[in-house]
């Protein structure tokens, strides 16, 4: 039977992913290949040069510019603390004396007998790559970077925005359909990985925000909510760099949307144990998902390594899949059975369909292209 190419999420307790940390510009490799590393642990360091301040000497003291160096404190090279002085000059009456101090702490870069002037550099920042996950070193880039390797579970989402964080998993609700309030969100969450239900509300993200939690997974999330939230509209390039005070999963979509029951029971299943989550969305090509990677750790599930999932070659009756598009939007079925044969569609446009089967006993017959299938293991 012919396929189609089905869009994924994958949502699986087993698995293993492998995760390249590359620096932004040439530094040292701090960690060696098979060495275990953790989920904060720098794995690679660089250094950004400080940033140039100029100063006119020569203008300032009043004399040649190819004067300045008789009446220098600090030379090329030397260090100097903020306020400390770098040049004067000497008159013979002592009110008429000029002291130049340094704006910034840092090092004389430089002194010009042509321009009279001296350049000074702030001290480099130091620039350090982090783990992001629990893992194993598997592969050593010379001045760039690591391969990270984990055994762990993998649960993907739809959307997300903010940055790589990690923290404990904590369940907030009772249920995958259950919105998430702000009393739900309590002072002892702050710097965790906290699971709602099926939506989360303005005031809601407010209050995460004030506890100071590390991420919030949610099934949804009202797209006026999120913009309050960002302060403007999200385009289409990646996200991933926005700084809302934490790290936002969606892992149903936009609205209210009762997260996926698969999905709240494996993170119901680890609550308590650590996890990595990065709201990086790209949603054009080199699709890029938000995930939670949770590290199987050898104390807690031996020293095994779980299987890589296969590739799929297509879907298959009983796998479960999501609707994603109106008008049934967010429900979550079965597929109860794959025609082989075309079917014309209201657009009157001849389509390959599955017929999916929902969990009240009700069924629908659904464009392919209309599905998204929620893998895993």
């Amino acid at each position: 039977m012919p396929h189609s190419y089905t869009p994924g999420l994958t949502v699986t307790e087993h698995t293993t992913v492998r995760r390249r940390r590359m620096l932004s510009l040439p530094g040292s490799v701090l960690v060696a290949t098979g060495e275990t590393v953790r989920a904060n642990q720098a794995v690679a360091r660089a250094e950004l040069p400080g940033k140039v301040y100029p100063l006119n000497l020569a203008n300032q003291l009043g004399v040649a510019p190819d004067e300045i160096k008789e009446y220098l404190i600090k030379k090329a090279g030397d260090p100097v603390q903020k306020d400390e002085i770098l040049a004067e000059n000497k008159p013979l009456v002592k009110w008429f004396k000029t002291e130049i101090r340094s704006p910034i702490t840092g090092v004389v870069e430089s002194v010009s007998p042509i321009t009279g002037q001296v350049l000074l550099r702030e001290p480099p920042r130091v620039l350090e790559l982090l783990g992001y996950v629990d893992g194993r070193i598997v592969e050593v880039i010379p001045q760039q970077g690591v391969v990270v390797e984990t055994d762990c579970s993998l649960v993907q989402g739809i959307f997300g925005i903010g940055g790589e964080t990690w923290g404990e998993i904590v369940i907030a609700v009772t249920s995958p359909d259950e919105v998430l309030t702000p009393r739900h969100l309590t002072a002892d969450m702050k710097g965790k990985v906290v699971v709602g239900g099926s939506f989360i509300s303005s005031d809601a993200l407010a209050r995460a925000k004030e506890v100071g939690v590390a991420g919030l997974v949610i099934g949804g999330i009202h797209d006026k909510d999120l913009r309050a939230l960002l302060g403007y509209d999200l385009g289409v390039a990646i996200t991933g760099t926005e700084q809302v005070g934490f790290t936002l999963i969606l892992t149903e979509g936009f609205g209210a949307i009762p997260m996926a029951g698969k999905t709240f029971t494996l993170l119901s299943a680890h609550a308590g144990q650590p996890a990595s989550i990065s709201g990086a969305t790209q949603i054009r090509a080199g699709v890029i998902r938000p995930e939670i990677i949770i590290p199987k750790h050898a104390d807690a599930a031996g020293d095994h390594r779980a299987a890589t999932v296969p590739q799929r070659e297509g879907i298959r009756i009983g796998d479960q899949v999501r609707i994603i598009r109106d008008p049934l939007f967010g429900k979550i079925g079965e597929v109860a059975s794959l025609p082989s044969d075309l079917q014309k569609i209201p657009t009157e446009s001849d389509v390959r369909v599955m017929e999916v089967l929902f969990g009240d006993g009700s069924k629908a017959v659904i464009p392919r292209t209309n599905i998204e299938l929620i893998e895993g293991a």
